[in-house]
């Protein structure tokens, strides 16, 4: 047995660093954390602040078997991540595992390489309590936050929210640049473009200086150029530089990889986390721009093969950031010679990292900008041109350059032709073209993160599970947001001036942050009522506490009394104090019955109300997708209530125009179709609805058939499948979906069919309990939980052939001793349901009427 046990986080981890060490030391992964606050309850003496930690029941094997792998090694080298949560894992592995000091060494290393584990193995050190305690303190005070915040939601706004102390802040974001386009009046300006052409008929495209407010103004500017000669007044060449970016901290990589690849946070940290473990970056949750001497040397070495001398400028970068705590490098490729690998999705991530990082170290890329000035002293204001010309690529040999959202696209420079002073110009044509201003941009994944670390909210480790959880939550989410449309004024001088009105759309938007109603409503109750806890500088001076906390600076338990002191009080006084929360708006009233009419939220969700809370004959109506509590008109309300609505049968069905969780639908027979994304419901006439049945009609017909029986095909949530008889049969990327071989079918049935044979060992319906055959082996599965299947009497496991002789009562034991409260919980839920769905059933009996 090898006297060195090694304990990684992760698999891939393990298996990376095994291939450097010997056959002295194994290597095991712990998966993660092994033990958590329990996920029932708090967990926390609130008098001491003690977590109550407990092993994952999904790692009691693991822990199982590192404890027998620890009694058969003399050293025990923990060797997890080197970030708070890295060292939190290794404490927990050495409390779980009574590791004995004098035998168990701490390593870390910022990047999985041979030298790096050596130079680890060589320096080990003990664990950094005072890391784990600012990992414990924001564990800690995050489920308090949690656990005392979210019963208030419950009480107050709706059953089954939460709150969390990041990802509230992170809500109010979105919802505050939200209210932002809302309130935004948009100014309308004239901006002139003019084309020239000098004595070779070459063209320049130069904008005039000032914008016109009125389009009297704009018009009287083009009157005056009809007859006016326009020369180049002046010429002005200068030098300038443009430099290259530091190297990727977590953040600007996230915002890089959102930019330049289309990447979400979550799939960017996902595909970096692969990378690091493979051993071909360095470790990914950095907030330093850092690179160490070797990193620097490696990068100046491969400048110099392969571009050369002028191209190479060896530098540091500094961190600007006042908060950048334990990870002391960015995040760089661990060799330089190593330009590409194999696996597509790791090398695109892979490139931009690699390609960032040379870049940093080359030279300033030089250039010469132009400027002409055109115009007439005549005139009121001057046309000006602009370009530039690069003399020098330097780092953009590599790198190029990136434009951000913010950058005007009509901005581009460009290459300008030769002129000289006092030449006269003709002009070919001037633009003058109404333009609105713009109101901030709602948020992208990488936008809120640069947001969040701007504001000092946030570390690193919680960008992606912060952006990840208010998606979950369905607070936001990234719904299309239609265009709407609008008028413009088109002026254009050649001969005489030509006017045109010209429609635009604006307002638009796809793959950017919009706030839910529910997401608005909590928002609007939290800040409200918890104001200090959503403020952004109170938010950022916790993240401060827990670097002090690292930094042994502060006691964590002293940081966690001083705001359980200030934070548990307000709780009382809002649950008792505070008003429900509905996002309520009066829209007006409704001209059949004079009642007042509300948007507001309801237990289902965003609704229209017609009549008071305590009108026994108030009706209701469901918002649809698009619309918002917020934004909806009167009339557009009212419009609800037209839903849903009947039309002429076709071809012996009913045919019904609704809208539903999903959407808005057409409904024929007891077929649900959904109306196109965008399409009004209520503008679905007779022949539209048999146009939207027709299409899906067409797309449900058989593609083939399987022992006589038809098979169709679709897209669904989990993506493309076939359908024989009730049975869905999910298709693999590598079937040809638009192009199903007979073959291929049977194929993928027959595999499903065998499949489903063989999952049942016992199956009791009635009481929605089954053994069944899954990926590791037989489980138990009760509604929708699963239980573990325990040993025998001789302490083995059961095999498929014993599993079918044993009776329903020994099952219900088996579930009983992992759940005590399985069948008991069973009842009591659902009578509670039962009598909760009462009530709509008679809002939706007065809705009719």
């Amino acid at each position: 047995m090898p006297k060195n046990l090694v304990i990684v986080e992760s698999p891939a981890k393990a298996k990376t660093i095994q291939k450097y060490l010997g056959k002295e030391f194994e290597v095991k992964s712990s998966f993660g954390h092994i033990r958590d606050l329990p996920k029932k309850g708090m967990g926390i003496d609130l008098a001491t602040f003690t977590p109550d930690y407990e092993v994952s029941p999904d790692k009691k094997k693991i822990v199982a078997e590192l404890k027998t792998a620890v009694k058969n090694a003399e050293t025990v080298w923990l060797a997890s991540d080197e970030d708070r949560e890295g060292e939190a894992i290794a404490w927990h592995l050495a409390q779980e595992l009574k590791l004995k000091e004098d035998r168990t060494k701490r390593i870390v290393f910022h990047e999985i390489t041979k030298n790096a584990i050596l130079k680890a193995i060589e320096n080990p050190r003990k664990i950094d309590q005072n890391l784990v305690n600012a990992q414990q303190a924001r564990r800690v005070l995050d489920r308090i936050v949690g656990f005392e915040m979210s019963p208030v939601l419950w009480k107050k706004v709706k059953t089954g929210l939460s709150a969390g102390r990041v990802q509230s802040v992170a809500v109010r974001l979105v919802v505050e640049r939200e209210k932002e386009i809302r309130d935004f009046v948009a100014k309308s300006t004239f901006k002139l473009d003019g084309v020239f052409l000098n004595s070779e008929k070459q063209e320049i495209s130069a904008k005039l200086k000032k914008d016109f407010s009125e389009e009297t103004e704009a018009e009287k500017f083009l009157e005056l150029s009809k007859n006016t000669e326009f020369k180049v007044l002046n010429v002005e060449k200068k030098p300038g530089t443009r430099s290259a970016s530091a190297p990727f901290t977590t953040s600007t990589l996230q915002q890089e990889a959102s930019n330049r690849l289309g990447y979400g946070v979550t799939s960017t940290m996902r595909v970096a986390q692969r990378l690091y473990e493979e051993g071909y970056i360095t470790y990914m949750r950095t907030d330093s721009v850092n690179l160490s001497q070797e990193a620097i040397n490696g990068a100046k070495a491969q400048i110099l093969s392969e571009f050369g001398e002028a191209y190479s400028n060896p530098r540091n970068y500094t961190t600007k950031s006042a908060s950048a705590q334990e990870a002391h490098e960015a995040i760089r490729p661990t060799d330089f010679s190593v330009k590409s690998i194999g696996d597509a999705q790791l090398n695109k991530l892979y490139q931009l990292i690699y390609k960032r990082t040379l870049a940093s170290q080359m030279a300033n890329a030089k250039i010469e900008k132009t400027t002409i000035e055109i115009g007439n002293p005549k005139l009121p204001t001057q046309f000006e041109a602009q370009g530039e010309v690069i003399i020098f690529d330097g780092f953009l040999k590599v790198y190029g350059i990136t434009k951000s959202d913010d950058d005007d696209e009509e901005n581009n420079e460009k290459l300008l032709p030769k002129v000289s002073v006092g030449e006269t110009l003709t002009f070919k044509k001037i633009t003058a073209i109404e333009k609105f201003t713009k109101p901030a941009a709602r948020y992208t994944e990488a936008a809120l993160v640069k947001k969040l670390e701007e504001l000092g909210i946030g570390r690193p480790s919680t960008y992606a599970p912060t952006i990840q959880t208010i998606q979950n939550r369905e607070y936001v989410d990234k719904r299309e947001v239609l265009p709407q449309e609008r008028e413009i004024l088109k002026m254009t001088l050649t001969k005489d001036i030509k006017k045109e009105i010209l429609s635009e759309k604006f307002g638009g938007d796809k793959n950017k942050f919009v706030p839910t109603d529910i997401g608005e409503v909590v928002n609007e109750f939290l800040t409200e009522n918890f104001a200090e806890i959503l403020d952004y500088g109170f938010t950022a001076r916790v993240e401060q506490e827990f670097d002090d906390i690292a930094d042994g600076g502060k006691q964590w338990k002293n940081v966690m009394t001083s705001f359980y002191d200030f934070f548990h009080p307000r709780i009382e006084d809002v649950e008792e104090h505070a008003d429900r929360a509905t996002g309520e708006r009066l829209l007006g009233k409704d001209p059949k019955s004079g009642k007042n009419v509300y948007a507001r939220m309801g237990r289902y969700g965003a609704m229209i109300q017609i009549g008071e809370a305590d009108d026994e004959q108030k009706t209701y109506a469901s918002l649809m997708q698009s619309q918002n509590i917020a934004t909806i008109t009167l009339e557009e309300a009212l419009e609800l209530f037209k839903i849903p609505f009947d039309l002429k049968d076709f071809e012996g069905k009913s045919v019904t125009i609704g809208v539903g969780r999903f959407g808005p639908y057409v409904k024929w027979g007891e077929t649900f179709i959904s109306i196109p994304k965008g399409e009004d419901p209520l503008s679905v006439n007779q022949e539209r609805a048999e146009e939207i049945i027709n299409e899906k009609k067409i797309a449900d017909a058989p593609i083939a058939t399987y022992k006589g029986e038809p098979v169709t095909k679709g897209t669904g949530r989990f993506g493309p499948f076939i359908k024989y008889q009730s049975m869905f049969v999910n298709v693999p990327k590598k079937y040809d979906f638009e192009n199903l071989s007979q073959s291929d079918i049977n194929e993928l049935i027959d595999a499903k069919l065998e499949k489903e044979a063989n999952r049942y060992i016992q199956q009791w319906e009635k009481e929605k309990i089954s053994i069944e055959n899954g990926r590791w082996g037989p489980f138990i599965k009760f509604g929708k939980a699963m239980f573990k299947i325990p040993k025998n009497k001789k302490d083995e496991k059961y095999t498929a052939e014993a599993l079918k002789e044993v009776s329903l009562d020994e099952v219900k034991k088996w579930i009983t001793a992992q759940d005590k409260t399985a069948f008991a919980e069973k009842k009591k839920p659902a009578a509670k349901k039962a009598a909760a769905r009462k009530i709509p059933a008679k809002k939706t009996a007065a809705k009719k009427k």
